[in-house]
């Protein structure tokens, strides 16, 4: 069976047919690598559209509009030469995304899928928003000096094309500069109205500490203004690496990151990437980035009082 992306964001948003939903689960059990794209997915799942609603946005612009015409019209023809195959091999109706057994009846919301994915991802970047699993998933070698951003990189923009004001310490390393910039994605009106499954929420951290061997401690920020909204398992260059989201009262949203780090404890530091302001430390073998905007004020000492665990912990007890 062949799975491919567009079938896997249409298990994601329960758009199969109950037949269909086994066989990927089938492929899910047998395929690792199939269930980590999968709980990206699923950790990407936020109400872009409601948030941008709300907001005025400039027309999309007319060659923009005339090149999604032709990537959905050049997806769909590639789609369809499939069909024209298996239609001369069996007599019953497949649907091509996920060749299963022919006696199965064809997925009209996969086939809808399959028209609008090319749409879906080039308009996310008009409207400044798109999936962590692009973000952070970059091909081993993508150079992330000093002057690069990732968002151009990512959109096709040339190198150097942003700014970033990197000094040589925790902040100038790769993980955290993607981090940083994935981080300027988030708006408040994105999470403001989300609330914490505590359940599925305890469950992620667990997956975090038991599979990806990172002793996570998910602090109560509340005290601080800070009030939790998820915890992510996001993956760097194939690394486990967590986003612990926090909205503040006022402003957009604090993202406390976490990887492995087998490097030498560093004390806390900040320093500026883009429009993010960045506080980087390590300890017992993790590197920590606590990133929030510019525009939210000075974060060293709510760092300082994070990496001296004067926070009680929501889950997690190391």
């Amino acid at each position: 069976m062949k799975v491919d992306d567009t079938v896997l964001m249409a298990y994601v948003d329960d758009e199969l047919s109950p037949q269909e939903r086994q066989l990927i689960e089938d492929e899910l059990r047998a395929h690792a690598e199939l269930a980590d794209k999968v709980a990206l997915l699923q950790a990407s799942r936020l109400p872009y559209r409601d948030a941008f609603a709300a907001q005025r946005l400039p027309p999309v612009p007319a060659s923009l509009v005339k090149r999604v015409d032709d990537l959905i019209r050049a997806q769909t023809e590639a789609a369809q030469q499939p069909v024209a195959a298996a239609s001369s091999a069996a007599s019953g109706a497949n649907d091509p995304a996920i060749g299963h057994n022919a006696a199965l009846p064809p997925s009209k919301p996969v086939r809808s899928r399959l028209r609008i994915a090319p749409a879906w991802l080039a308009v996310a970047f008009v409207g400044g928003a798109f999936f962590c699993a692009l973000a952070l998933r970059l091909a081993p070698g993508v150079g992330l000096g000093p002057g690069t951003s990732i968002v151009a990189n990512l959109s096709g923009g040339a190198p150097g094309s942003g700014t970033m004001a990197v000094a040589s310490t925790m902040a100038s390393l790769p993980w955290v500069q993607v981090a940083a910039s994935y981080q300027q994605l988030y708006s408040r009106d994105t999470v403001a109205h989300m609330w914490p499954d505590v359940s599925d929420a305890q469950s992620t951290v667990d997956e975090i500490r038991n599979e990806d061997g990172i002793a996570l401690r998910v602090p109560d920020l509340s005290k601080a203004g800070l009030r939790f909204i998820r915890v992510q398992r996001l993956k760097f260059h194939g690394k486990p690496l967590v986003q612990i989201v926090y909205l503040p009262k006022t402003g957009d949203p604090v993202a406390l990151c976490v990887i492995k780090e087998d490097k030498a404890n560093q004390a806390v530091a900040s320093q500026r990437i883009d429009a993010m302001n960045v506080v980087t430390w390590r300890e017992a073998s993790l590197g920590y980035a606590l990133i929030g905007p510019s525009s939210g004020g000075d974060l060293v000492p709510l760092g300082k009082e994070i990496a001296e665990r004067h926070f009680d912990p929501l889950f997690g007890s190391v």
